[in-house]
């Protein structure tokens, strides 16, 4: 579904990037299903049932997991596992010690995991992580089939709100069917702006006195303004002699910062970045509909501080409640965090019965309602599930749970590649699109170009195109 320049603004600007914390359970220690394989029929007392009235009594078992640092959602199940030690030992008579973490950056926290998958340790019970990592972590084997816990437990295989949280925070390979992550909390982006400034009736008039309109100061009024009209609102706001910009977006070429802000302009005006059924990128990404999008996103920089192309989350967070800037494109799942992570949860494939049993429990108490109530109403939390979208308690939670379940529906949010490949090819483009933000890239034409290029060759060298990259691929440098 292509999304029109309209479509951009009633998002929120999250036309087509979705982030989520996606939960993981580690495989078990004797192994696991390929990405390609079946699900092995289950013994009466697998430990994928989780645990029973007997089977835990009396034990005590550590736990930890992987969270994403600077990503508050991931941090929810430290702050609520009083709860579950109190669940575990009322429900199952086993005692569970203080959970432990570690923790990285989006750029960082693979590589901190991933040496010790591959060695088939428990350092870790559950891994939070970002959904673009689905086929690295499947493909070996290092993540236990979410295909099969919900086999064991029905009550876990939640109707979610839209296919999107299926085909984005589940699904790997994509088109396959094949569930891996039990979805934490999907994301999308949103535009925060400062309502005390539109509501101040000084700048109403004098908004009104220069573009001969109101100023809209509703979510309602915000839904039916155009393009045009945002920018000339933050073209109003932007005051960088009182040390107060116009908006703040990201630009960083760290991990996927610019990438997930820039794609929804090309989504939004029919852009495409590749061919999931082909694996084809060149002739897709390098698209003059897209070198037009990446040129109006770069436009913006005009209204934000000189140092934007280092831009990320963080920055963001600063400027915003710093009161430097009037507006910030930002995850609405640090909605909570603005003016005062994209997760999935997965088990560790290497767990012994013991702790898979109790990263299965993990699960079940963490989709309880009352659980769900506490992360949502009380640590930012955004609801994806189908039950949890029609609660109206948990649409009057904050202003940008509205917007995000509109972003949230079928057909208005796109994710990129869950490949194996993803951090390479990630890192070419990051490296590219940034160089346009810093002008060490002349161009968004040529930025595009050696971007498509290269992960055409990336996806080729890898066997998962036919289609080789350009015969001057070699060539091409930033």
């Amino acid at each position: 579904m292509k999304l029109d320049r309209r479509r951009l603004i009633k998002a929120g600007a999250a036309a087509g990037v979705a982030i989520p914390a996606a939960g993981l359970l580690a495989a078990c220690s004797s192994g696991g299903d390929s990405a390609e394989g079946g699900s092995a029929e289950l013994s009466a007392d697998s430990p994928l049932y989780g645990s029973n009235a007997e089977n835990m009594q009396g034990k005590t078992i550590d736990f930890a997991y992987s969270r994403v640092a600077g990503w508050p959602p991931s941090a929810a199940p430290t702050t609520q596992w009083p709860d579950f030690q109190a669940y575990a030992k009322e429900k199952y008579g086993y005692t569970v010690n203080d959970i432990t973490f570690i923790e990285g950056g989006f750029g960082e926290l693979f590589q901190k995991i991933s040496p010790t998958l591959a060695s088939g340790s428990q350092d870790y019970n559950l891994m939070i992580v970002d959904s673009q990592w689905l086929g690295a972590l499947a493909e070996p084997g290092w993540i236990v089939k979410a295909d099969d816990v919900f086999a064991a437990n029905p009550e876990l295989d939640i109707e979610p709100f839209s296919s999107l949280v299926t085909n984005t925070y589940q699904v790997y390979p994509d088109g396959s069917g094949i569930r891996w992550g039990f979805p934490q909390m999907p994301d999308t982006q949103g535009i925060f702006m400062r309502k005390d400034m539109l509501e101040d009736p000084a700048e109403q008039a004098a908004f009104k006195a220069k573009y001969g309109k109101d100023l809209p100061t509703t979510q309602d009024a915000m839904m039916e303004i155009e393009f045009t009209d945002l920018v000339e609102i933050i073209e109003f706001f932007h005051r960088p002699d009182k040390e107060m910009y116009g908006t703040a977006i990201m630009y960083s070429k760290e991990y996927d910062f610019f990438s997930c802000a820039y794609y929804p302009f090309a989504y939004s005006t029919g852009g495409k970045i590749w061919d999931p059924a082909t694996s084809d990128v060149y002739g897709i990404l390098n698209s003059d509909v897209n070198a037009a999008a990446m040129d109006q996103f770069i436009s913006l920089m005009k209204y934000q501080p000189a140092d934007a192309a280092s831009f990320g989350i963080g920055s963001l967070l600063d400027l915003f409640n710093g009161g430097k800037c009037f507006s910030a494109w930002q995850w609405l799942a640090v909605g909570a965090f603005m003016g005062g992570a994209d997760a999935v949860v997965k088990p560790d494939m290497f767990n012994d019965d013991d702790h898979m049993r109790v990263a299965v429990d993990v699960l079940k108490w963490w989709y309880t309602k009352e659980t769900q109530d506490k992360f949502i109403k009380e640590n930012g939390g955004l609801p994806w599930s189908k039950e949890g979208a029609a609660n109206p308690e948990y649409l009057e939670v904050a202003h940008y749970v509205k917007p995000f379940l509109y972003m949230l529906e079928e057909g208005r949010s796109q994710d990129f590649w869950h490949l194996p490949e993803y951090a390479e090819m990630l890192a070419v483009q990051q490296e590219a699109f940034n160089g346009v933000a810093t002008g060490t890239v002349k161009t968004s034409k040529e930025a595009l170009e050696y971007a498509a290029a290269k992960q055409q060759q990336i996806l080729f060298n890898a066997g998962r195109t036919q289609t080789a990259p350009p015969e001057n691929v070699d060539s091409l440098t930033l």
